[in-house]
Order: structure tokens, then sequence, then C-alpha cells
């Protein structure tokens, strides 16, 4: 394999395979593959690491009448990637959505990257084997997996993070590139099911709450109508039940009331073969709605050759078909979760408190010196001082190394303390028969200090520390950090105490997050709903929590020596929150920092920041775009004359298209691995508040080392040297990226442009079209 890889380099030629199928792209008539039969045209794209799987999908395909718009095995994966056909497919017109077979991830970084990139346009829908520990196994003995495949809790959640779709089947896998093909998505998870029999309703009911989904109310408004269009023998709830002789016009008619329903976001509608029904007409009638309201509508036309004509005009239509309610159940929440996952990429992110540069500073200092004495874990005294560093609130600990101390200490702390041992590397993992004293007794302090240390053994201890007990009723939660062999360091939120292990309520999360990523992590537990005040339960205060896991998050980014860190309990009541115990462990000593595992998802780029100063003595700062920027962006476009809208976008877009959240946000919520966004931010002088004074990005170019680049200056400040300056600071961002020439496309009347890119060193090429290409060239 290295030698095919290798002369496929020299040649400049890419490679699919070995141990692979091959390529069809039947809209070519291209048969690359090892076939005899071409895939039939369609617009799913289909990328699998099986050859076999890929044979079989081919033959069910013919069966099914399913068509492809590229039909692709790549086996070993030698030279192409996920994120090269990713990419490929994402720019084919001729795609509408991506399915994908998988065993192993590869390059998760570059996965992730495309993925994201790609997800907000097109579906991508994955069914990934090895969810299992035997099915893991099995694909790490695979002829495509030579890696650890890592956990499968953290692959759903870098799915989930980027917007792709998992199913667990190969029928779920085409039934959802074949719906989100055909349907909108929906808004929510309420779905309202009309069905000719209570039956089959209460089947999919139960499949759509298993899945996640949710059965939708009734509004009054939609009962008074469907009052008057149904028997009155009707059930009056949901599932709608139109009664078994149900006739096209009844059905016409409840699905039309059910449409206008603001209490739900989609329907199903169900029939059954009865002895008046038909089956045939009602899909025409049903096929003609209105679409108007923007709902998914999908459909269960239950049986064999009765329903078999019927079945086929709902597909003609757009409208998804499926043999059996549940199914049709199943694949609407799945349908939301790919939604809800697509949204929490534009959702703005909660601006957050300063960096704390120098208390960071001090927990690298403390990391550092750990290692330079050869030590591989922390004691808790050191580790709850990372964790304050980074803005993490930890409950008063002190450190006793003498029974007279620790009577002391518990004296100054007050009563009932808590005690176990500090030195490192015994862990809170160590039972110990006394850990809280309640009390007022010197003595017993002292006792129990001489017991801890006796029970160290020969494990040594850097003394005992000491804390207040807990004292009221409240949770104890697991904040952890992990590292992945495939995915580097994680984070992990949930249940915690002595059980955490036995209930493994947890949500794995890639850091960093924001403030929209950690509330989404911690809504997939089931303490949440507790921590949130669920059926009378205390409630928490659960933006604070938000903020808890973002720092967390920054502190595993930051401090890449750190291995493991577990805080069991974080104690969280009404009033407050704070780490009552903390271990972390380090990399071995000798392990260099060049070889630490990477995020799979590139980290904020703070170094890109630099101060400047305009020629009217306003100072200003230059750094990379932030998630919770969106807010000053919709400031900053109320700034820009008509002429610099006309100039930068080269067409004339008016300012509600200008601010409309789908696009600001993915301005703000960027990949750092494929663009870096830059704005120039001052404080405002009338309010004290920041205000946006410039943007400018470069954006990797598909299969090249090229970037293209973008400008736009506030016309409030035009003409003071901040454009020639973010300009200059896009290029040092260019060349410290690698990125080999930086392209730009200028309209031809905007002659400050030409005369700024030529100051700083690009080569204005001949028009193409009617505007100006500009290219500057790394020296």
């Amino acid at each position: 394999e290295a030698q095919i890889r290798e002369r496929a380099r020299r040649g400049g030629i890419r490679v699919i395979g070995p141990n692979s199928l091959g390529i069809m792209n039947p809209m070519r008539g291209l048969n690359a593959a090892y076939s005899a039969n071409i895939a039939l045209k369609g617009s799913v794209g289909f990328i699998s690491q099986s050859g076999a799987l890929c044979a079989s999908v081919l033959d069910w395909s013919f069966r099914a009448k399913t068509g492809f718009s590229k039909f692709v095995s790549f086996g070993a994966m030698v030279d192409v990637q996920w994120s090269d056909l990713i990419y490929y497919l994402g720019d084919d017109p001729k795609t509408k959505s991506i399915v994908i077979y998988m065993e192993s991830i590869g390059d998760a970084r570059s996965f992730l990257s495309a993925a994201r990139e790609v997800a907000l346009t097109k579906p991508i829908i994955v069914l990934k084997a090895g969810q299992t520990e035997s099915g893991a196994r099995a694909a790490r003995h695979s002829a495509y997996t030579s890696t650890d495949t890592g956990d499968d809790a953290v692959l759903a959640a870098a799915l989930t993070r980027c917007g792709v779709l998992r199913v667990d089947d190969v029928e779920t896998l085409f039934a959802m590139a074949d719906t989100l093909g055909k349907q909108p998505r929906p808004r929510g998870p309420r779905l309202a099911i009309v069905s000719n029999a209570a039956g089959p309703g209460i089947l999919a009911t139960d499949a759509l709450v298993r899945a996640g989904g949710e059965l939708a109310p009734v509004s009054p408004a939609t009962m008074d109508e469907l009052n008057t269009v149904l028997p009155p023998y009707w059930n009056r709830n949901n599932p709608v039940d139109v009664v078994a002789d149900a006739d096209p016009d009844r059905y016409s008619a409840a699905l039309a009331a059910v449409a206008k329903d603001p209490a739900n976001d989609g329907m199903l509608v169900i029939l059954t073969p009865q002895a008046t029904t038909d089956p045939t007409a009602t899909a025409e009638a049903i096929g003609r709605m209105d679409r108007g309201h923007g709902k998914p509508v999908i459909a269960s036309w239950m049986g064999g050759d009765a329903v078999a004509q019927g079945a086929r005009i709902l597909t003609e239509h757009m409208v998804p078909c499926f043999a059996y309610p549940d199914a049709a159940a199943r694949v609407y929440a799945a349908m939301w979760r790919y939604s809800y996952a697509l949204r929490g990429l534009y959702e703005t992110a909660q601006p957050l408190s300063g960096e704390g540069g120098e208390a960071r500073e001090e927990a690298r200092r403390i990391v550092g010196a750990a290692r330079a004495l050869g030590r591989v874990s922390l004691t808790e005294e050191e580790s709850k001082a990372v964790l304050s560093a980074y803005g993490l609130p930890v409950a008063p600990t002190l450190v006793a190394r003498g029974a007279d101390e620790a009577a002391a200490h518990a004296g100054a702390l007050g009563w009932p303390v808590s005690m176990k041992l500090n030195g490192s590397p015994v862990t809170c993992d160590l039972q110990i028969p006394i850990r809280q004293l309640s009390q007022i007794n010197a003595d017993e302090v002292r006792r129990a200090f001489d017991r801890l240390m006796e029970n160290a053994g020969e494990a040594r201890a850097d003394g005992v520390s000491i804390r207040p007990a807990v004292r009221t009723a409240g949770y104890q939660i697991v904040l952890a950090a992990f590292v992945d062999p495939q995915f580097g360091p994680c984070i992990e939120f949930g249940a915690g105490g002595p059980l955490a292990g036995v209930l493994r309520d947890r949500a794995i999360a890639l850091p960093p997050v924001n403030t929209t990523l950690a509330r989404r992590t911690m809504e997939r537990t089931r303490i949440s709903r507790a921590l949130r005040g669920a059926r009378g339960s205390i409630a928490v205060d659960m933006e604070r929590l938000e903020q808890i896991l973002v720092s967390f998050g920054d502190l595993v980014v930051d401090l890449p020596r750190i291995r493991e860190i577990e805080i069991n309990p974080l104690f969280a009541t009404a009033e407050r929150i704070e780490a009552l115990d903390a271990r972390i462990v380090l990399h071995d000593a000798d392990v260099a920092d060049d070889t630490l595992p990477k995020p799979a998802i590139r980290p904020y780029p703070a170094r890109y920041t630099r101060e400047a100063v305009l020629k009217d003595g306003t100072r200003l700062t230059m750094r990379p775009i932030r998630p919770e920027d969106e807010g000053m962006l919709v400031a900053f476009h109320k700034t820009l004359s008509s002429e610099t809208v006309y100039f930068r976008y080269l067409r004339l877009l008016s300012f509600d298209q200008r601010i409309r959240h789908e696009r600001l946000s993915q301005m703000c919520f960027i990949d750092y691995a494929r663009q870096i966004g830059l704005v120039a931010e001052a404080r405002d002088p009338d309010t004290g508040g920041h205000r946006i004074l410039a943007i400018s990005r470069i954006v990797r170019i598909h299969g090249t080392n090229d970037a293209d680049f973008a400008l736009v200056v506030s016309d409030a400040v035009q003409g003071q040297g901040l454009g020639e300056a973010m300009l200059r600071h896009l290029l040092d961002v260019a060349r410290d990226e690698k990125i080999s020439r930086v392209i730009g496309v200028i309209h031809p009347e905007n002659t400050p442009m030409h005369r700024l890119c030529r100051k700083v060193g690009f080569t204005l090429c001949k028009p193409v079209g009617d505007e100006v290409q500009a290219v500057f060239v790394k020296e």
C-alpha cells in the first residue's frame, strides 16, 4: 500500500482502494466496479468501505428501484479519504443526499471538517459498524481497519457535533436518504397521526416515543374543525382515527385540518385496506394536497397488492411511503434528531467573561512542575488549583501533613468536615472507612488523620486533604475528560457519585464547546431533567453549569499534557455548584509535546490576535471570529453603504438578507481547520461596549492548497488604514497556515481595493468575466 501511495503521489494521481469494489457514475454511464450491472440513476451518493455490502446494496437497489448519483466502494483508504469524497459529493449538483457505510473513520479531524460543512446543505446519513464491543472487535480485524476504533459513544457525539444523522440498520439508512430528499425537516418532535384504524396508530405512537419523538396535542380550533368533517363517533384524540370507512375526501379534510394546527410539526398518514377503502384514490388525493404548511408528510400504506398502486402514487408525489407505521414513526423521529442537530450548528452561543490569562498560566505552571518531577498525577490540592484557574468553582480544601495541623484546619473550615488522602498516586478510588467527621473534637480529627495515613500503606501520601462536608441535599454530577484513540481529548458529563459507573448516565462532547453545545450535551443525560427542576425537584443554575462546561472544555484543550480528569462529585444545589473531589492524571513525562493527542475539533486560534491603531488614534483588536459575535455583526452591517455591499458581494443584498440568522451563524460558527475569519473590534466611545469595524476571512479551496479571501470595512472608518492592517494580518495568517496562494475576486470599479491589493503584494490578473482576480503567492 505504501508503494501504491508513493507512486500515485509522484504521478499526481489520486487512488481509491485497494480492497475496493470500485466506483460507478450512473449519470455518465461509468462502471469502473467489479460488477456486471451499473446502478440506476438517482440523487443519492453512496460511499462504503465494504465491497461486499456495496454488492448487496446494488442488488437490492434494482428491486427497490433506488437510484444513485455516485456509487463508491473505497476499501482501505490508502489515499482518498472520507473528507475527499464528502467534499466531492457536496459539490456535485446531481447528489441530493449522502449515504455512508463506515467501519473506521480514519482522519477524524478531516472527516468532521468536511461533514460539518456539507451537512449544512445536504443530509449525510451514516451507518457505522462496530457499535457493540463484539462488533468493534470484528471491525478492528477487518481488511479496512488497522487502528483502534475507539469508544462508539464518542463517535456518536462527533457525528452529532457536525450535523450528521446516524442510523442503526441498512433499511433506515436509505429510508432516511429518500425521506430527507423529498420532505422538509420538521421544526419539532411533535407528530400528528391520521389513521383509519386504531391499532396501527398505537403501534406508530409507541415507536415514535421510544425513538425520541412526541405525540402532538390537538388544539381546540383543530378539534372543532375535525368535529365537522369526521363522524360523530371519532376518537377525538391523536392519533386521529378517521374510522374504517373513510373515503378520500374524509382523509383529505382531516389531513388539511391537522396540517393547519400549530401544535404539531409533522404528519403521518396511515391506511389499512378495509372493505370500503380506496387506497389508490386516497393516495391521489393526498398527493394533490397543498404543501404550503411547510411540514413533512409521510405515509404508511399497509398491505400488499391492494395498496401497491397507492404507495407508488405517493412516492411519485414525493410523499415517502412505508409498509409499516412503526417504521414510518421511527423515520420521523430520526428526521427530528437530524433537524435538531443541524439547528445546534446555527444557534447563537452566549458570550462569556474574559479569558483569565494570568490564572491559566498558573495552571500551566502546576502541570509543568509535576512533569519536571516525573509525576503522572496531581495531588487533589494541585488538581483543584488547576480547575480554579479556569474558573471552575471548587470546595475550599486545606492539606494537613500532621495530625495537629489537621485538627487546626478542621476547626478553621468548620464542622462537619470530610478527610481523605492527598498524596500522589493515591486517588479518590481508595476506600477509607472514616470519611466524614461531625463531632467537634480535635482528638477525633487527629485519630482520623493517623488512620488515613496508616491505611495508605506503602503508597506515598502527601498528607490529608480536608474540606467542609456536604450539609444540604443536592445533585452529584460527574464531569470528566479522557483521550479517545481516534478523536483525541473528550469531555463527559452525567450522573455522579458512587454509582456513576453503574448508572452510566453520561453524555460525551468534543472540546472546545460553547454555551449552546454545552447545553445540548447536558440535555442528552437523564439527570438533566432533574437539574432543570422536573417534577418538583430542586432546580440548579443551568446557565452556570453551561459556563462550567465551556471553561472545562477550554482547560482540556489548553493543557494537552493532561490525560484524564475526574470531578466526582461536582455538587449542585439551587444556591451553589462546586467540585468536591477532583483528580488529574498526566501523560507520561517522556511523551514529547508534539506527539500529544490533538483535539478533533480545532480550537479557537487565539494566537492570531493582534492589536492595531488607526490613523485617527482608534485602538482596536484584530482577532479570529467567535460564535458569540453574531449580535455585533448585525450592528456592523448597519454601518455599510449600498456601494460597500455591492463591491463586497458583487451584487446588492438587502440588510435583512445580510443579517439572517442562518447566514450570520455560518460566518461566526466556523471550522477553523477550513477557514479563518477575522474581525476588527474596538470599544464604542458612546456606549462603552464593543463594536466590529471590519471583517475578513480566508477559506481553503477544495482539492488545492489555495484559499479565497474576502474583506469588508465599515464606511465609518474607511480611509483610516484598517483595510491594509486587516489584509496584511490575513496574509500573515495564510503564511502560518501554509497556504500557497491567496485568491480574491474584485469588482472592476472597486479601485481602492485594486490599489490596496497591489500595495500588499497581490498580482491583479486579467478580468474573469466582469471581475478582476487578485492573486497573492506565498514567498
